[in-house]
Parts: C-alpha cells; structure tokens; sequence
C-alpha cells in the first residue's frame, strides 16, 4: 500500500496568452509556485485525438500577470501550440495516502462513497467523479434507486465536505434529486431560478445544471 498511487488535480489550462506559448491557469492547489515550480511535470486529461494524449507537461516557467496566474511549458514555443492545449487539466501521481496539501481539494477516492446529505437527510451516495472541461461532477446514486444524479461539484451546490465524517451536503436546485411537480413550480421561482440542459454520458443522458 507504501508505493499504491492516486492522481490530484491541479490546474486546467483555460486560455493561450500572448504569442511565445503561455497559458492562463485554473489552480486547484493552495501553493501554485510549488505545484508550479520549473520543471514540475503534470499528467494530462486530454481527448484521445489530441496529439499531447499520453504525453507529460513539464513547466519552463510560472509567472502571475495582472493578477492572473500564466506558465510556459516545454515543447509549447507559440500561440498555436498553446491553444491546442487549452481545456486540458493537469494531474500529478501522489501516493494514496498522502493529503493533498490543499484545502478544498480532495482524492476522487475519499469522495467515493460519501452520504449525501440535504436539510440534515442523507438522500444517496457519491458514486463516482467524473471530470470535464467546465467542473467536475458527483455522480450520485439516491437511495432505492439504480438512478444517477450529476451534481455540478462547485460550492454554490456542495458547500461542505466533510471526510472525516463521510459525508458532504448539497443544497440542490429544484428538479435536480426529482421531477417537479409541474412547470409552474420553476415559474414561481422567477428569475432566480437555476436552468439546466440534458447532457449524454455514454449513452445515458442527464439534466446538467447551468450556474
């Protein structure tokens, strides 16, 4: 178990900036000039047609400009070679019982398996994480059901996490754990209400929740 791994998320690339390579940063570590340091290098989740799959990133250089965290990364020299990157997210090996060193940042593992809690009721568990370009999402199954639910995992939606206790709570949009009642219950909400749209997974398709 001393040499079991586990990957940490810790950046997505979201923006090619100037003409000589760099990217702007998405951070999901505390110590980005550590995470970040020169010669760090990163697994990347990328689509299979890319020509960085399968391939490591290596920083050359971490800079903050205007207030906005930009790196320079080996083999990536110009505009284009950068804008094929960006969306990619950016992952290190750990070992799987090390912290990750970063507040509100956690191991897809020590989320599996959570109780999920709303308005003090535990209503299903974390079944998995799946990760895309826009946020992450829990997939939770509710109890007596073989359902799952996609809950958008930003704090609007999942304000605690809680591993020491095994659980996290989520206060949910309308419509997201059931069906409502009828369309005039969105309509009461007004203006305020959250929209959604019905994204595919495999061949599964699920209500995605636009913040």
């Amino acid at each position: 178990m001393a040499d079991e791994k586990t990957q940490l998320r810790v950046g997505r690339l979201v923006k090619a900036h100037g003409l000589k390579g760099a990217l702007k940063l998405e951070l999901y570590t505390d110590d980005p000039e550590g995470r970040f340091a020169p010669g760090s290098t990163f697994t990347l989740q990328v689509p299979e047609s890319s020509p960085w799959h399968g391939k490591p990133l290596t920083v050359r250089e971490f800079r903050w400009m205007n207030s906005h965290p930009v790196a320079f990364f080996q083999g990536v020299d110009d505009r284009d070679a950068a804008e094929g990157l960006v969306r990619a997210i950016l992952w290190i090996d750990q070992p799987i019982d090390a912290p990750s060193g970063d507040d509100d940042a956690w191991y897809d593992h020590q989320l599996v398996g959570l109780s999920v809690v709303r308005d003090g009721d535990v209503i299903g568990r974390v079944a998995r994480v799946d990760h895309l370009p826009a946020h992450d999402l829990l997939v939770v199954t509710p109890h007596g059901t073989d359902d799952e639910v996609l809950v958008p995992f930003v704090s609007q939606i999942v304000p605690e996490v809680d591993i020491a206790s095994g659980r996290i709570v989520v206060t949910p949009p309308p419509g997201l754990f059931e069906e409502l009642a009828d369309d005039g219950a969105a309509g009461e909400a007004g203006a305020s209400a959250v929209t959604y749209k019905l994204i595919r997974v495999g061949t599964r398709l699920f209500k995605y929740y636009n913040l």
